[in-house]
């Protein structure tokens, strides 16, 4: 399978850093609060010192949100919504282990992080792009949505939408839930520094997923030069277990 984003996108946002991690073997059974806890502590002593929403990180995502024409406080990227929650609640949902430690990773480093169950993506490719308007967008509740002409979504070869609004909302298709044993981990950037942050969560995701899970994984730091990643079981043994 391919993941890659349009050209279209790096023209017009050739801020954009990006980067995509593949893992297997993944499940319910492995504890990840005290490595959550570290994160999200980490996230809340910066949240003591100022608001979420002046985060360069933040900042750079609501500029991106305003070139597409949405409003940016009614529109959040995912890393502004989490940041925002744990200020006012004092702590992130629980869902999935796995999902638990992106959030974490996610509010760490102030960027989104989109994680799918892969056996839910209709491949052989998965592209960041606008829509058309004839993509199918399946919502938590199982409702079905048509993200508008122009909109940027994650599109499958099958037409289905895998997200709103870029980093605003993932789909409840491809949500990881308790059958999940393959996992695509997206992350995000548009502010200065995010070529650095971007390589620097991938490995720490990579590490996190290894100490938890027997898994192998694979990643790749996307650029407009080299924008695709290409991934599947036979993973090379040099990129294994977060090597």
């Amino acid at each position: 399978m391919r993941f890659r984003h349009a050209d279209t996108l790096w023209s017009d946002y050739p801020e954009l850093a990006a980067g995509a991690l593949y893992a297997t073997g993944i499940d319910t059974t492995a504890d990840v609060a005290p490595r959550v806890a570290e994160y999200t502590s980490r996230a809340t002593t910066r949240l003591g010192g100022a608001s979420e929403s002046t985060f360069p990180e933040v900042l750079a995502w609501r500029r991106a949100f305003s070139r597409m024409g949405l409003k940016p406080t009614q529109y959040r990227c995912a890393s502004e919504s989490l940041l925002r929650r744990l200020r006012k609640e004092g702590e992130l949902p629980r869902i999935h282990p796995v999902v638990d430690l992106c959030n974490a990773l996610s509010v760490a480093y102030g960027v989104p992080v989109a994680v799918l169950d892969v056996d839910r993506i209709c491949g052989p490719l998965l592209e960041v792009r606008h829509a058309v308007g004839d993509e199918h967008y399946t919502t938590f509740g199982g409702g079905t949505e048509h993200p508008a002409p122009g909109e940027v979504t994650f599109a499958d070869s099958a037409g289905r939408a895998h997200a709103r609004r870029w980093t605003n909302r993932q789909s409840g298709h491809s949500a990881v839930g308790e059958h999940t044993t393959r996992i695509l981990v997206v992350t995000e950037a548009m502010h200065e520094g995010g070529a650095e942050a971007v390589p620097e969560l991938l490995k720490t995701a990579a590490e996190e997923l290894a100490a938890h899970w027997p898994t192998t994984t694979a990643s790749a730091v996307l650029t407009r030069s080299a924008p695709e990643f290409v991934f599947s079981d036979q993973i090379p043994a040099e990129v294994r277990r977060g090597a």
